[in-house]
């Protein structure tokens, strides 16, 4: 049983001194320090398996133009010429890998370029089930998000909405309330304050500060396994009332 990771994984480090490492959760495979292939799966919540591969932008245009279906532009890199090969839309394996061949080519030095042939790989043998590629449409995440939104929309003026690809919950234009999952892990992220991010990290696991915005006050809550609903239902008030404007506080306070 091989899986379309082990594919990916066959035919770049098939290929003379690649090497591979972790960039932004993603396997980044590399020769003599360059990247030529990134595998991606549900970046930024598109709901892709692929592999982003150093091109040049006429054949990235090429590429594109011609299927569809199966390739992309990629954000960040595609500007640089980068395509994104989808691959469990049905395109050939051998195809995906002269694809990764020629992106090694692209960045190799000629020593190694010109020794090299694209690798021989068979076909994976187990497809990726939904809940795979995006772990929040598992149907206990789902449930999850079905009841987080229940709550959210009872305040005023409340849509829910994405941010980088994950449920968002939004005051008006504001974003309040978060959900993410990583590594199995889900995630609920509000904002508290810097005070209650002290006292909330200090005594209970659950919670930590995130990168990027936990200077700003935001706290992560683990609720992958168990939730306490009276307890994130006061959170997200709290989160709201930050965010809110003062006519939606005044409608809340009216309700309440």
């Amino acid at each position: 049983m091989t899986t379309i990771s082990d594919a990916v994984q066959t035919i770049c480090l098939g290929l003379p001194e690649t090497e591979v490492s972790a960039s932004h959760g993603s396997p980044t495979f590399k020769v003599r320090g360059k990247q030529f292939a990134i595998y991606s799966v549900n970046h930024h919540g598109d709901g892709k398996v692929a592999l982003l591969l150093n091109a040049s932008g006429e054949y990235q245009q090429m590429l594109v133009t011609a299927a569809p279906r199966h390739f992309f532009v990629p954000p960040y890199i595609g500007s640089r010429g980068w395509v994104g090969v989808e691959l469990n839309l049905g395109l050939s394996w051998q195809r995906i890998s002269q694809l990764v061949h020629d992106a090694y080519v692209r960045t190799a030095p000629a020593s190694l370029a010109n020794s090299s042939t694209p690798v021989k790989v068979n076909p994976p043998t187990e497809t990726m089930k939904p809940e795979e590629i995006d772990p929040l449409k598992s149907r206990k995440n789902q449930a999850i998000l079905k009841h987080l939104g229940e709550i959210c929309l009872t305040f005023p003026e409340v849509v829910e909405d994405k941010q980088f690809g994950n449920p968002s919950f939004k005051a008006g234009k504001k974003s309040f309330c978060n959900l993410s999952c990583y590594r199995g892990i889900l995630k609920l992220q509000i904002w508290v304050g810097p005070e209650r991010q002290v006292s909330l990290t200090s005594f209970d696991s659950r919670f930590e500060i995130p990168s990027y915005v936990g200077h700003n006050g935001w706290i992560d809550l683990d609720i992958s396994s168990n939730q306490n609903w009276e307890e994130i239902e006061d959170l997200l008030l709290i989160s709201y009332r930050h965010f809110a404007l003062k006519r939606m506080l005044k409608t809340l306070d009216a309700g309440q």
